[in-house]
């Protein structure tokens, strides 16, 4: 069985991920069968979907013009194998996303007209609109990683492994570049639209959420699918074809000439895809309210793959293996892998917490609101700082134990271990939009107040959702930014033909080097929330000025120009998306001309800081969402109130910490790391990168 497993687990893994692209088609087609209501309905819908077409045609136009001559820098420091792993992870990471986001369009719809029918069949539909998503997500990921290994591998001869590990540094740099484009992008364009149609529409017209009469309400829309299901879809991509990569590069390079260490992380990555099916299924046939079902899901799709990573490790390692100087056996190994499962649980609930409706952090936040917009501002942010404590000190224990148990090894084998759940993971995040949107159409549409019910309560339980994906991501990305450190080391170590390289925080140019890595953050989330904040502005000058000019608008008597705030979105997403995804380029090359040293203190202050200020800033944005809501619901004055208008603020605020800045940290984190492993070939050719 050893032998068998440790032969067939790349096959096995190539099949398991066609599985899961069957599975996501029998989705699809389960999805589009459904009735998508009236006309009126349709016509809603339709003009969603081809403003979400039309930004991301844009979008792909404009990644394009950059990623050809970072294709001729892969093959420069890489060579031709690693172009085309480059233009692989870009294409799948575009495709997962494209085809999730056309979907969710497609399930909004669907969703409101299911309403009519009762909750769970609005459930149903929704959350198998988001699990389209997640599915395309884990199985594009495990395809595009095992099959591109594979090929290369076997026709690479004796040292087919060693040039197929390199080549996958390219196919991790394709996906990473699309993901910071598309989940900054998006971010951009969604909170600019939310910002801007809450400005005018709430505030200054006290219209309602999602009102036909707000010229921006449709670019509004169209923005939670941009940016929460194809910038979501994206950014997972990326973390999950990363940390794969990442267990696959540290396997050989402390695990050398142990085949069964290399295989390890695809098999576990397959299993899961076949729990996160059967959590799927779950969520489809147990009749549960909302929240129980989604996170019912959750916990069979982590007990069962708990269950097949203690049979799959201890078939594979019959006998302790080498990392560096310890001894490990397949129960450490499972010990490492159970991390990573428990972690992700943990991470959820953790999240689930601090951003819940149903706990204490949001009603506080919404109680504060009643003496003032200040005082709400003030709570959230102290919401988003105390809710970083016990992620980190998680994560902490998490790389403390695994570490001991089998070193970077298996630290690498928790972070593929809690990445391999993305598949249910994301499938809530993408049933956040489709909910939100669903609600829009059911207002728009002029829906019964039975039918509006129904879809706002699950928009509620979206929002959480979407809050507890943002924090596994970002949780999950700085797990995963340590494996790429520890990756980082390792390649200069073998690059340089050293045994050890220290980085001592007596030398100067490793602090210089942290202060640099530790500003990254903070100066790529100022551009992020510069370009929302212009780009709102933008559209909210265009609602005042369509109001002002037809004053029908109000009363129903004029049709507002929803096309025109599309196309200022558009236009300000793209355009003010450049500056801050080429700022790691801009560092990491850099710093790097300062030495090894000083590249190595950068990756671990962009670790640092980049954690803290993801997990504080999506954790406020999504406190002070739901606060809104929360107050909404009839809590401290209800709608209307001045508690109310100052919870709007506070969600205003909150959107592009939530949705923009925060989450795209994300990605940001591991551009740095995997720019650094990539270049390393190049700084040691130039004498930039010396032994000693």
């Amino acid at each position: 069985m050893t032998q068998l497993l440790v032969n067939q687990g790349l096959p096995l893994s190539i099949a398991f991920s066609v599985v899961g692209l069957v599975a996501a088609i029998i989705l699809i087609k389960k999805i589009l069968a459904s009735s998508a209501g009236n006309e009126k309905m349709a016509k809603i819908a339709g003009a969603v979907q081809e403003g979400a077409q039309a930004y991301l045609g844009r979008q792909v136009r404009a990644v394009s013009i950059i990623a050809v001559p970072m294709a001729v820098g892969v093959w420069y420091a890489r060579g031709n194998a690693a172009t085309v792993g480059f233009i692989i992870g870009a294409v799948c990471s575009l495709i997962a996303g494209y085809i999730g986001m056309m979907i969710a369009v497609r399930a909004n719809v669907r969703t409101a007209q299911a309403a009519t029918q009762g909750s769970h069949p609005a459930l149903k539909v929704a959350f198998n609109g988001g699990a389209v998503t997640g599915l395309l997500v884990v199985a594009l990921g495990l395809l595009s990683v095992a099959l591109f290994y594979f090929i290369v591998q076997k026709s690479g001869g004796a040292d087919g492994t060693k040039h197929a590990i390199e080549a996958l540094v390219g196919l991790a740099l394709g996906s990473s570049l699309i993901s910071v484009f598309a989940r900054l992008g998006g971010g951009i364009y969604t909170k600019a639209a939310d910002v801007g149609a809450d400005l005018v529409g709430k505030n200054e017209q006290n219209l309602p959420e999602d009102d036909p009469r707000n010229p921006a309400t449709i670019a509004d829309n169209v923005g939670d699918n941009v940016g929460d299901c194809a910038g979501m879809a994206a950014d997972v991509f990326e973390t999950y074809a990363v940390s794969l990569i990442g267990g696959v590069l540290v396997a050989f390079l402390t695990v050398p000439g142990v085949e069964a260490a290399l295989v390890y992380p695809f098999v576990l990555c397959a299993l899961s895809l076949i729990s996160s099916i059967i959590g799927i299924g779950f969520v489809n046939f147990i009749k549960q309210d909302a929240t129980r079902a989604l996170m019912g899901g959750v916990a069979v799709a982590t007990i069962v793959s708990a269950g097949l990573f203690k049979w799959v490790t201890s078939a594979m390692f019959p006998t302790a293996i080498k990392v560096g100087n310890l001894t490990v056996t397949s129960n450490d190994l499972f010990n490492c892998a159970l991390v990573g499962l428990v972690l992700t649980f943990v991470v959820v609930w953790i999240t689930n917490y601090f951003t819940s409706t149903h706990h204490n952090p949001v009603r506080r936040i919404a109680q504060s609101c009643e003496t003032g917009h200040a005082t709400g501002i003030i709570s959230g942010i102290s919401v988003g700082h105390h809710a970083t404590l016990l992620p980190v000190l998680c994560i902490a224990a998490s790389i403390w134990g695994c570490f001991e148990w089998a070193g970077l090894y298996g630290i690498a084998i928790a972070v593929v271990s809690m990445l391999s759940l993305s598949g249910i993971i994301i499938s809530l995040d993408a049933f956040g939009p489709i909910t939100d949107n669903a609600g829009g159409l059911a207002a728009m549409a002029e829906m019964s107040p039975e039918t509006r019910k129904i879809t706002d309560e699950l928009d509620a339980v979206g929002n959480t959702m979407k809050a507890v994906t943002k924090g596994y991501a970002i949780a999950s990305a700085g797990l995963a930014a340590m494996v790429l450190f520890g990756s980082y080391v390792e390649d200069l170590k073998a690059a340089l033909n050293v045994s050890t390289i220290a980085f001592d925080l007596s030398d100067p140019m490793v602090i210089i080097g942290m202060f640099i890595g530790g500003l990254l953050p903070y100066l790529f989330t100022a551009f992020s929330m510069d370009a929302v904040g212009n780009a709102a502005g933008a559209v909210v000058r265009e609602v005042r000025r369509q109001l002002a000019e037809k004053p029908g608008i109000l009363t129903g008597k004029d049709t507002p120009d929803y096309k025109q705030c599309v196309d200022i979105v558009t236009k300000a997403a793209l355009g003010q998306m450049i500056i801050p995804a080429l700022l790691p380029l801009l560092f990491v090359i850099g710093v790097a001309l300062l030495g090894k040293e000083a590249l190595g203190g950068v990756l671990i202050g962009t670790i640092v800081t980049g954690l803290f200020i993801g997990i504080a800033m999506t954790s406020s944005g999504g406190a002070w969402d739901n606060a809104k809501k929360y107050v909404e619901e009839g809590n401290h004055g209800g709608k209307g109130s001045f508690a109310h208008q100052a919870a709007v603020t506070g969600d205003t605020v909150g959107d592009p910490y939530k949705d923009t800045a925060g989450p795209a940290v994300n990605p940001m984190i591991k551009v740095v790391n995997i720019l650094a492993i990539l270049i390393i070939p190049i700084m040691v050719k130039l004498k930039y990168f010396i032994a000693g």
